[in-house]
């Protein structure tokens, strides 16, 4: 134990016999135990770190004094320091175009690393995050030397982790996201074949990766190239060339994946069809752009982002960072593609505010909940809690009581009953729905806020509050 009760190991990182990553307040380290030395050394004395850091694909990594690691230093052998991440997240959260992005990253990185006589020891998706849209790798003890013939042994985890998730929306027009956050180690080959048109599995590229590693996985085998013919670990002899055309082939599969059945949604196109004028759209944005200018947060969550119009005003006033949380697939598409595009630090995540991915894994440790992923300065609900109160019937004052803890501060937006969508969610609502009462929502606000601003986007329409927590 030690006396500085913010320095703590990560839970996330209890598995790898090759180090742990600890934090120190702000400072995140990586501790590299003996075993691991050697490779760490080659990483960064090969060159290949220096070109992986180049392209912006790994996480810059620096050496520091063991003392760094101070009373939690076991038998590290060395010590490295990263910046912290703005948010961590988790491939159950990542939209498809993510996921994808990820997957491309994780197969460049091993390419680079063939090409300087290392691999990659495992395939794991934990081992890539995001910085805005920017997937980048994280995992520096992942780095091993290359031994000539050696087979891929993370080749089932990136088909499970990665390829499997990919091809359940790709070719069912199935979202990964349940079910990768009910089996963290990603989807199984079996639950792929049993989601898939009949007519899939044959397909020469399913049958070797998807169909073959069923059967013999039952066998107590595995694949470990999928070529022109799948090999067992029994027959492995794999040379570097075999393992480099495996990984392009899978590259270019991976490349040209789009969703199945990707259509116009109404919140997709929500910009397009919201139920306000432009001229309210222009009264919004600037509203939350004044917000954050004047608040300068450095954390914003924007709760049912879209595709990210008003994270973009957040960003542009100056904000530090957004994370936007949107359960509709396409709209969440549509949005990382925005962000990648732009270069913007502004995360888009899949997420239900009814349900949000909780604390699990080893010791419900391991992977962290939505709660711990603070500390949030600000937090956007714009065109939500009509949504909460009328679509999911949870009580007005519940709402209240969840926004203002989210965060000290925050912008919410409050449609009238006269609105459109109000309307028709109230006409379709089933019987025991919670009242909604746009005036009695503010005064719930009130009580456990102070109200900053209150403006109409139009005379009788839509109303946003901008609150301050604690004074």
């Amino acid at each position: 134990m030690t006396d500085r009760p913010d320095v703590r190991i990560d839970p996330g990182s209890y598995r790898d016999p090759s180090g742990f990553v600890l934090h120190d307040g702000a400072r995140v380290l990586r501790a590299v135990r003996p075993p691991a030395l050697a490779n760490a050394r080659m990483l960064f004395e090969t060159g290949l770190y220096q070109s992986l850091l180049d392209k912006g694909w790994i996480a810059a990594a620096g050496e520091v004094p063991l003392d760094a690691l101070g009373e939690l230093r076991g038998d590290a052998a060395m010590a490295l320091e990263h910046p912290r991440l703005a948010v961590v997240s988790y491939p159950y959260e990542w939209g498809f175009s993510a996921l994808k992005a990820a997957a491309l990253l994780h197969l460049d990185v091993h390419l680079a690393a063939l090409g300087h006589g290392m691999t990659l020891s495992d395939a794991s998706a934990y081992n890539v995050q995001f910085m805005g849209a920017r997937p980048v790798f994280i995992d520096h003890l992942s780095f091993i030397a290359y031994q000539d013939g050696a087979i891929w042994g993370g080749y089932r985890q990136f088909c499970e982790q990665f390829l499997y998730p990919l091809l359940l929306r790709a070719y069912a027009g199935v979202a990964h996201n349940g079910l990768y956050r009910g089996r963290l180690e990603g989807v199984g080959a079996e639950d792929l074949l049993k989601i898939l048109p009949a007519w899939r599995k044959w397909t020469p590229k399913v049958f070797v990766h998807g169909v073959l590693h069923a059967a013999l996985a039952g066998k107590g085998e595995a694949i470990v190239a999928g070529d022109a013919e799948a090999k067992t670990l029994a027959q492995a002899k794999f040379p570097k060339a075999a393992l480099a055309r495996l990984l392009e082939k899978l590259r270019a599969w991976i490349a040209g994946l789009e969703p199945r059945g990707r259509k116009a949604t109404f919140w997709r196109d929500y910009e397009r069809f919201k139920s306000y004028s432009d001229a309210e759209t222009r009264t919004k944005r600037a509203l939350v752009h004044d917000f954050a200018r004047a608040h300068a947060p450095g954390m914003v969550w924007d709760l049912g982002c879209n595709q990210g119009e008003f994270s973009f005003a957040a960003l542009d006033g100056g904000a530090g960072a957004v994370v936007g949380w949107e359960f509709d697939q396409d709209a969440l598409d549509g949005a990382f593609h925005r962000a990648a595009l732009a270069g913007a630090a502004f995360t888009p995540l899949f997420g239900d505010v009814t349900n949000p991915s909780p604390a699990q894994g080893w010791n419900q440790r391991e992977r962290m909940g939505w709660a711990e992923r603070g500390p949030v300065d600000a937090v956007l609900a714009l065109a939500v809690i009509h949504h909460l109160i009328i679509g999911r019937n949870v009580p007005m004052a519940a709402v209240a009581d969840y926004l203002t803890s989210l965060a000290p501060r925050g912008v919410v937006e409050i449609p009238p009953l006269g609105d459109v969508q109000v309307r028709r969610m109230l006409r379709l609502r089933a019987a025991g729905t919670q009242d909604y009462d746009p005036d009695g929502f503010v005064r719930l606000v009130q009580e456990r806020a102070r109200i900053l601003n209150r403006r109409e986007l139009s005379p009788g329409g839509r109303v946003l509050i901008e609150y301050h927590v604690g004074g």
